[in-house]
């Protein structure tokens, strides 16, 4: 069982930036495959960037050029950087990692833009 936490979610402005992390319990976090995803209100869980366990990344058309997924295995720990936020990023993110055919998924954090 691999247990997640989110955290550095918060209250933004428009073009503001933010840095979410995740933190897995346990050292086997270098096998994982991760990834983000998030959930405004009334609409499906999307993705919104992803990262193999070799550090090949992925993104979301909605995100490219502003997020960036990256990941410290030392620290167990995944990272997703938001630049130039905009008011439709608002929602819940969690992040989601991959053994094999197993998913485990954090909590959420919530992440708002607005003036």
């Amino acid at each position: 069982q691999v247990q997640l936490v989110e955290s550095g979610g918060g209250l933004v402005q428009p073009g503001g930036s933010l840095r979410l992390s995740c933190a897995a319990s346990g050292s086997g976090f270098r096998f994982y495959a991760m990834a983000w995803y998030r959930q405004a209100p009334g609409k499906q869980r999307e993705l919104v960037a992803a990262i193999t366990r070799g550090g090949s990344t992925d993104y979301a058309d909605s995100v490219k050029g502003r997020f960036t997924i990256s990941r410290d295995n030392a620290k167990n720990t995944g990272y997703l950087q938001m630049n130039n936020l905009k008011p439709e990023d608002t929602a819940v993110y969690y992040c989601k990692v991959t053994l094999a055919t197993h998913d485990y998924w954090g909590q959420g954090t919530q992440v708002t833009v607005s003036s």
